[in-house]
């Protein structure tokens, strides 16, 4: 499949399996048509669907068992793909660091559309200016005197989020686990932590300066003031640009989870699924339900039409839920099990759409025609 023969409409689907990425086209997102599996036998714990240029570009942070963490670009939809032989993502010699796994990656602002930033582990931040062929380390969040005393979490000690300014470019927030929020206002070469009212329940301070096992961070490119917070026990809000946060978790049957995300047209619309507490490590009621708040957590919906309500035991990852950017968005939920779950009406009624996938990722989705 090229570009020039992507029917106007069409979304692509991307899902990062265990073993492998898997692209899936729709022009109604009902039915879809599957192609993959891409980098096969790689674990795909990143992909980005980058839109901001004249054609797409899927990018992809793939594990290989044999040949270590890497980093593969392809700009037409899947059918070629770009791997260097060089490593893209390498720490510098005088670090002492080598690359253990990339985490996430995010497009930069919509008026530099070769800008890739990479979170990776351990818990670092990369950026390229050249569409995620190559990559430079952030030095100023590498060299933050906390680093010395950011831990694994129960995953690995990463940066899994990472969220650019939709409009001031010396402006970026990130997380990682276990070391917390952390934003710059000068583009990179200073950062400060920012967690302020988010709790971390294993420490014997609960309320840190730094430390919270944050999981996920979200945010609506309309409002780049206000973020929302899945934490290792914790749902939050802030309205100060990360300063300060507050619980939303009243209405959610448990404040543990991993995903977090936000509507791309309707700011305050967020999505969230929860699951129990840590020794159990599954949805409440071993039921499928993906919770929506239309007040920016003020209050929540439980979306069950479609999915299973009986016997549901798997997770879903903090990057294996997201949305589309339709006019009417979709919204995607993968799990460990490897079923994908598909929302065409803003989550209100589902359809699975894969199943018996390897462990899901990763979910990311985009309209590409």
């Amino acid at each position: 499949m090229t570009t020039q023969k992507t029917p106007p409409g069409t979304v692509l689907l991307a899902v990062g399996t265990a073993k492998g990425l898997f692209l899936a086209t729709s022009t109604d997102r009902r039915t879809w048509e599957f192609t993959g599996p891409h980098v096969p036998m790689n674990a795909v714990y990143a992909v980005a669907v980058d839109t901001r240029a004249d054609r797409p570009r899927v990018i992809v942070g793939a594990a290989s068992s044999h040949w270590g963490p890497g980093v593969a670009v392809s700009d037409d939809l899947g059918a070629s793909w770009h791997e260097p032989d060089t490593p893209p993502i390498a720490f510098p010699a005088d670090t002492g660091a080598s690359l253990e796994q990339v985490w996430q990656l995010a497009p930069g602002p919509a008026d530099e559309p070769d800008v890739i930033y990479a979170g990776v582990q351990p818990s670092a931040l990369f950026r390229s200016t050249d569409g995620g062929r190559s990559f430079e380390l952030v030095r100023g969040l590498w060299e933050h005197p906390h680093r010395p005393q950011w831990t694994p979490g129960f995953g690995g000690m990463a940066i899994h989020t990472v969220l650019p300014h939709p409009d001031d470019r010396a402006r970026m927030l990130v997380a990682m686990s276990t070391g917390g929020v952390y934003r710059t206002t000068d583009g990179g070469v200073s950062w400060q932590a920012s967690n302020t009212g988010i709790r971390a329940k294993f420490l014997p301070d609960e309320y840190p300066e730094f430390g919270q096992c944050v999981h996920k961070v979200a945010s609506h490119p309309a409002r780049p003031e206000q973020f929302f917070a899945q934490n290792h026990h914790g749902v939050y809000r802030s309205d100060d640009g990360g300063s300060t946060w507050s619980s939303i978790a009243d209405g959610l049957p448990s404040d543990f989870g991993f995903a977090m995300v936000t509507h791309p047209r309707r700011p305050g619309v967020i999505y969230n699924f929860p699951i129990k507490a840590d020794e159990y490590r599954v949805p409440p009621d071993a039921a499928c339900r993906v919770y929506r708040s239309e007040d920016a957590g003020g209050s929540w919906t439980a979306l069950t039409d479609g999915l299973p309500q009986e016997r549901f035991y798997p997770t879903v990852l903090r990057d294996a839920m997201c949305v589309d950017d339709a006019d009417v968005p979709g919204v995607y939920v993968g799990t460990r099990s490897g079923e994908v779950y598909g929302s065409p009406d803003e989550g209100d009624h589902w359809e699975q759409i894969a199943a018996h996938l390897p462990d899901v990722l990763c979910v990311r989705a985009a309209v590409v025609g």
